[in-house]
């Protein structure tokens, strides 16, 4: 679903197989990343999200979030630091070749920091949103803390900052899957192992930013999948289990995590997972 899940590439010794990360961000374009629709449309609902709005996206990945929010009218910046595969496949999304009939009018997809978005003609940003969920990896929210730190200022006063994180493991079926994650991880000890989500995780990211609370919801986002293969694509497309394939290898990966799908296969062959997700309306101050 970020950035929209966490995803942290770790250093690692050794030399080991290079990713393709053009078909993992094709998998997240095409699998994982509508998983937050839901979320996504909560959120614009409830900020009424217009044509009024002008919309800064941290972390946009390969661009869902900011097309629902152009279907409403917004004007938009996306700023992706994180994979330049998934900024490529937004920019096919919301910057057509040739800015024909399919061109989002308004939209600017920027790669590197939210101070790269800035400059004397663009007016400050209303809303502010940040849809990659913390509270899923141990040390996940500290880039976010640097992207908020450097986008706030290009905001109004007062303009709501949304911050996304997992809800309680209890409800969220996805957590028993990446526990694999943090069991082919540890031997790392790294700071990109999974851990459950608390109740302070968004408030906590707020307060150092500087930020004042003002308002949070929870959205069921159920994860649901063709197949396992479909699922175990997804899942790894998310970057969360970058650190396992690290420390062991891809196919003990693939192995474990199909095995810990199992209990989510229905009948028809599909895998369906319930999850809710939190999110938290910030000011500017």
């Amino acid at each position: 679903m970020t950035p929209t899940l966490v995803r942290q590439h770790l250093p690692h010794a050794g030399p080991r197989p290079r990713a393709d990360l053009g078909a993992r961000a094709r998998d997240w374009s095409e699998i994982q990343e509508r998983m937050l629709v839901p979320l996504y449309e909560a959120v614009y609902e409830r900020l009424e999200v217009g044509p009024g709005t002008r919309l800064l996206g941290l972390g946009c990945g390969s661009g869902l979030a900011l097309l629902m929010a152009a279907s409403r009218g917004a004007s938009l910046t996306g700023v992706e630091t994180s994979s330049p595969e998934r900024l490529a496949l937004a920019r096919r999304r919301l910057l057509p070749e040739g800015s024909g009939p399919h061109a989002r009018a308004g939209a600017r997809l920027v790669w590197g920091s939210p101070e790269d978005a800035a400059d004397a003609e663009t007016p400050a940003y209303n809303l502010v949103t940040a849809f990659e969920p913390v509270g899923c990896l141990a040390g996940g929210s500290e880039g976010l803390g640097e992207l908020l730190a450097a986008a706030t200022p290009l905001a109004e006063r007062g303009s709501p900052v949304v911050l996304v994180g997992w809800g309680p493991p209890e409800r969220c079926a996805t957590s028993s899957v990446l526990r694999i994650a943090t069991k082919l991880a540890d031997p790392l000890r790294s700071a990109g192992r999974w851990r459950p989500a608390l109740r302070d995780d968004l408030e906590e990211v707020a307060q150092r930013a500087g930020l004042r609370p003002d308002g949070s919801g929870r959205v069921a986002c159920p994860f649901g999948y063709a197949c396992v293969d479909s699922a175990l694509k997804g899942l790894l497309s998310t970057g969360l289990f970058d650190a396992a394939i690290a420390a062991t290898d891809q196919a003990q990966v693939d192995k474990e995590v199909t095995e810990a799908l199992h209990p989510y296969r229905r009948e028809d062959g599909t895998v369906w997972m319930p999850n809710v997700f939190r999110y938290l309306i910030a000011r500017t101050v």
